[in-house]
């Protein structure tokens, strides 16, 4: 599994991951900080990652181009610092690695986590 963490996330989570055997870059790693949420999407896509997110947006696009992938993981709990966001990251990959693989949009919430298989059927 390899992940590409949006702005907004903590920088050092994709360290902890990377120390726990999981590839994963910050898109501020790799001056990718200020990049528009498709060219992020083709990012993901080109590298086989899944993106993780605070942004609702990743969800739309993929919703209205059909497309299926990159995998996006949206994290709607608010104020995860980097050691908790890594553990609640290794737990949705262990639980969802075979969805996330295949194509998904993954929502987190505090006591709820939604998958929907890509791409979406109108």
């Amino acid at each position: 599994m390899k992940l590409l963490l949006d702005q907004g996330l903590p920088r050092t989570t994709a360290g902890l991951l990377r120390a726990d055997g999981i590839d994963t870059v910050h898109v501020g790693e790799i001056g990718r900080a200020t990049a528009d949420d498709p060219v992020i999407l083709q990012l993901g896509k080109d590298e086989n990652r899944a993106i993780v997110t605070l942004d609702a947006d990743f969800h739309g696009l993929l919703a209205l181009s059909g497309a299926s992938r990159p995998s996006v993981i949206r994290i709607r709990i608010e104020g995860l610092r980097a050691t908790a966001l890594s553990r609640l990251l290794k737990k949705i990959i262990a639980e969802f690695r075979s969805e996330l693989e295949q194509g998904a949009m993954v929502t987190v919430q505090v006591n709820r986590v939604r998958v929907r298989r890509l791409p979406l059927v109108p």
